[in-house]
This record gives structure tokens, sequence and C-alpha cells, in this order.
């Protein structure tokens, strides 16, 4: 599973078409939205775990907005001339990147796709799109330029740096 990893590192880095859309094993998101301070603590740690795998001090990593619903989150990110959203899952008290997309991740039917309840894929949907409402129209054609949707595997996430580094 490593392989899927690698290969959303790659589209992340170059913007390469790829789509590999699957059902996830991981349970449903819990419908509603965190108490203030929950969602902030959820942000900075998705944030961490976004930056982490990413981050290069050549290009550095922007991710905004975060919105988080119950267990799942969607985030947007920005890197250079490139762009797309992310979409995280808490388990066991931990965020970690499930799937890298487009505007796929605002579709409550995609979102459904990828393992989401449809009550909660519907609620999360509603909020991603509240959260970009006032980002400008630059910044969501980044967040659209990604094409596809990259499934990863939770398991092979870690110190993998070396692969989104430019050649």
């Amino acid at each position: 599973m490593r392989f899927r990893h690698v290969i959303c590192c790659a589209a992340m880095a170059v913007s390469i078409p790829w789509f590999a859309c699957a059902q996830t094993s991981h349970g449903p998101a819990q419908p509603g939205t965190q108490h203030a301070a929950s969602a902030g603590v959820d942000a900075d740690d998705i944030r961490m775990v976004m930056k982490k795998q990413f981050d290069r001090p050549d290009a550095p990593l922007s991710v905004e907005p975060i919105t988080v619903q119950g267990s799942t989150a969607v985030t947007g990110w920005v890197q250079e001339n490139r762009g797309g959203r992310a979409l995280l899952r808490k388990t066991h008290g931990r965020w970690t990147i499930s799937a890298c997309a487009g505007d796929g991740l605002t579709q409550a039917d995609v979102l459904h796709m990828a393992g989401l309840q449809p009550a909660a894929a519907q609620a999360l949907a509603r909020a991603v799109q509240r959260a970009e409402s006032s980002l400008s129209k630059e910044k969501l054609a980044l967040f659209a330029s990604f094409e596809g949707m990259v499934q990863i595997d939770p398991h092979a996430q870690g110190d993998h740096h070396n692969v989104h580094q430019k050649p």
C-alpha cells in the first residue's frame, strides 16, 4: 500500500492526474459540528500532519481552510503553484490523510463514495462549501487543479519527505 502513498505525493508534487478511488474500511464520520476548542485542537493537529508530510523549506505548504465534522475533515492545501484538498480521518485519537482530490471533496456523493455515511457526507460537504465561500477565485482554482482522487493508505504514512522533493 506504500505505492498508493507515493502516487499521492508525486501527484501533489507535479499535479499529475490520477484516479484510484476505492471504498475505505474506516468507520463513518460522526455528524455535527465540534465545539470550538476541540475543532481548534483538531485543526492544529491536521495542519501538523499535512505539514509533516509535505512541507519543504523551499516550498512551504499552506493548509486552509480546515473543516472538521466529527472524525473526518477536509482541508485545502497550496504549495507553490499547485493545490488540492485532502480528506482526513481521526482514528484512535490520531489524524491521518485518507485521500487527496480536488473539487470532489466538496461534493456529498464523492464523500459518500470515500466511505462516509450519506448524512455525514452531506454535512461535511456543506461545511466545506461554507468554509471556502470567502476564498479568492484564484485559491479555489488551485484547489480544483488536483485531478481525480487518490486513496491513501494510513499505514504507509510516515517520514516520506524525499518523495515530495524535486529531483
